[in-house]
Formats: C-alpha cells, structure tokens, sequence
C-alpha cells in the first residue's frame, strides 16, 4: 500500500537484531511509533525481506563515528542493487557493560555483542583482559542471550534501554572508546518506493 494514501498506514520495517536494537531506534527516528517491526537476524536478512516484498523498507548500519563503515553492511548493500536509500538518520549510541542483578565487573568472564559494539569498546575491553569478548548477531540480542542463560559469569554489551526490558542491571555505564559515539543509518527500499512521508 502506498505511503500517504491511507492515514493508517503502517510501513513494515525490517532491521537487524531483537527489540531494543540501536536499528529499532533509527526506524523509530525516522517513523516514529507508526511501524510494524520485522526483526531480522543479518543484514542480509533486512534487505531480503525488502527485496522478496516480506517488509516495505530495511533499516540498517553503515558507518560509525569510532570504528568507520560498520563491517558487512557495504557489502549486503552491494548484494541488492535493486534496492536504493531513501532516508537516513543518526543515533548517539552510548554503550554499556549489562549482566545479571547482583554480578560484579570482577565476576564476568565473558561478554557477547555484535562485532561492531565490540569494536568501538576496545579500550574498556582491554583494561579488562578477563573478560572475553564473544561475537554475537546483535546488542539487543546479546543482551536477551545473558538473561536466558541465567549465567552470572556473562554479559553483555549494548544500550542502557535494554537492561530493563530483559531484567538486566548496568555494570558499567559508557564504555565506549568515546562518548561521542555516534553511528548513521540507512533505510532502503525497492526503486519506485516513496520516500519516507511521501505518497506514490
């Protein structure tokens, strides 16, 4: 259905990672509330679901204030040529250490995130050479991952938001390389797909 030719109009949205993700964010920064999430596991995943007709628009990273072009997400990009960007946004990602109620930094022995997030918290990660790093699809995800496992030797890096929303406490706030951390996200959408806000 067309943008802007019904005022209900929800668009289907895909992004990579669970809810809570930084990519949730950005869809809600440029939709608002008014999107139907289709959580998606690759960035491959995201754009699939556009390119097969599953979601009107993907949402994904492409480049990081810290670390530079988000790894893999030129390349996915590169794999749709049938799909363009439409919009962008920019999100303050400010990451922290998440784990269990009642486990301490000295009690963590491993923590999981997504490549990128582990990245841009190398400094913090090697003042702490006990902890070992464990790549994982997504923040949001990493973070789901520990509360399932119950397991208070494991953490994980992602968002302050998400601790709440999987029973998590803050171990350590800001750990990031720098508090100006910032990453820019694209939407794509097929060629012939309005922009955000237009009608077609």
């Amino acid at each position: 259905m067309p943008e802007g030719s019904d005022p209900a109009y929800r668009p289907r949205v895909a992004f990579q990672g669970e809810s809570g993700a930084f990519s949730e964010l950005a869809a809600t920064q440029m939709w608002g509330g008014s999107v139907h999430f289709v959580p998606s596991t690759t960035f491959e995943d995201v754009l699939r679901a556009v390119d097969a007709g599953a979601a009107d628009y993907g949402v994904i990273p492409v480049e990081n204030t810290t670390i530079g072009a988000v790894p893999g997400s030129r390349e996915a990009l590169a794999a749709f040529p049938g799909l363009i960007p439409v919009e962008e946004t920019v999100v303050a990602v400010r990451h922290c250490l998440l784990s269990l109620p009642g486990s301490t930094l000295d009690s963590l022995e491993r923590v999981l995130s997504h490549a990128a997030a582990l990245a841009q918290c190398r400094t913090f990660l090697a003042r702490h050479p006990h902890l070992e790093p464990v790549e994982f699809y997504d923040t949001a995800g990493a973070a789901r991952e520990v509360a399932r496992r119950a397991d208070p030797h494991a953490a994980a890096i992602a968002g302050r938001h998400v601790a709440e929303r999987y029973g998590l406490h803050v171990v350590v706030a800001d750990i990031a390389d720098s508090l100006e951390n910032f990453t820019r996200f694209v939407a794509v959408a097929p060629r012939g797909m309005a922009a955000l806000g237009e009608s077609i």
